[in-house]
Formats: C-alpha cells, sequence, structure tokens
C-alpha cells in the first residue's frame, strides 16, 4: 500500500480532488473511495451527488492509477485527458449523501503513445456504475501543451 497523498496523484487541486483515498493497486488496476458528503462542489440541494459526477469520479481512479505508478518507478506525475466515455451507465439518478462508494478501473488497453481504455465500475449497497474510459497520457506532457499553445498562437 502507498501512503502518497491524492494532492501529490492527481493533477487537480483542493475541491477538485474528489475521491478520499487509495484502496489499493497493482499493475492492472486501481480501487480507490469517496463517501459523499452532503456539502461537496457538485452536490444537489439534497445533498446528493449526481450519478454524472460518476464519470469524472472514473476518471480521478484512472488518474490516481497513473500517478501511482510514476510515483512507484520514481517518475514525476504527468497530466492526462479523458478523451470520452462509452457506456455510461447508473441504476441511480444520485448517490445518497453518506454512500461509501468505491470506484475500480481496471486497465484494458494502454500504448506506448499514451492512448489508455479503461473499464470502470462504482458499486455500494444498491449502487451500480459503470462505464469505459477512453484516456490520453502524453509521454512529454508538458512539451505536447507547449506545442499545441504556440500552434494555437501562429
Amino acid at each position: 500500500m502507498n501512503d502518497w497523498p491524492l494532492a501529490e496523484l492527481l493533477p487537480h487541486a483542493g475541491d477538485m480532488i474528489l475521491i478520499d483515498r487509495i484502496l489499493a493497486f497493482d499493475d492492472e488496476q486501481i480501487r480507490t473511495c469517496l463517501t459523499v458528503r452532503p456539502d461537496g462542489l457538485f452536490n444537489l440541494p439534497d445533498g446528493s451527488l449526481p450519478a454524472w459526477v460518476g464519470v469524472e469520479l472514473m476518471a480521478q481512479s484512472v488518474a490516481a492509477f497513473a500517478g501511482c505508478h510514476a510515483r512507484h518507478k520514481g517518475n514525476p506525475v504527468e497530466l492526462g485527458f479523458l478523451l470520452g466515455t462509452r457506456k455510461f451507465t447508473c441504476n441511480v439518478e444520485a448517490f445518497p449523501a453518506g454512500s461509501e462508494l468505491t470506484i475500480h478501473g481496471l486497465r484494458s488497453l494502454e500504448d506506448d503513445n499514451g492512448m489508455g481504455v479503461f473499464e470502470c465500475h462504482i458499486t455500494a449497497p444498491g449502487i451500480e456504475a459503470s462505464a469505459r474510459l477512453n484516456v490520453f497520457r502524453p509521454p512529454q506532457a508538458s512539451q505536447y501543451l507547449q506545442q499545441s499553445k504556440e500552434s494555437h498562437d501562429d
């Protein structure tokens, strides 16, 4: 297990870090968790968290997976991008306040160019959500962003 703070594994800041902690990770998967608090950034008036935020929970778990692997290898944590999601399903409209959500991400594909696909699930008593996330982590993210900025400045 690791004791790295999430803020060192995710390229997010402050309230934008939505997951609470990493439960486990290995070469192919990660398990994270979140207790839905009624005062969160995206919560509805009744304190619940809209189900569509589940995609972001999954994406942050995948980012934590990449961050854990980078730190484990002694490398800096790099920026990654969520390109899209396919087949997001959820059996509830919102995750109730107090729910203990477990997020599981399983890498099904990743190539040398940084493209990846993860099968993700969110579970809790009475709650099931799933999606396939397409992600991209450029090998040299800072150079990639600089090149992108320069091409727009021309």
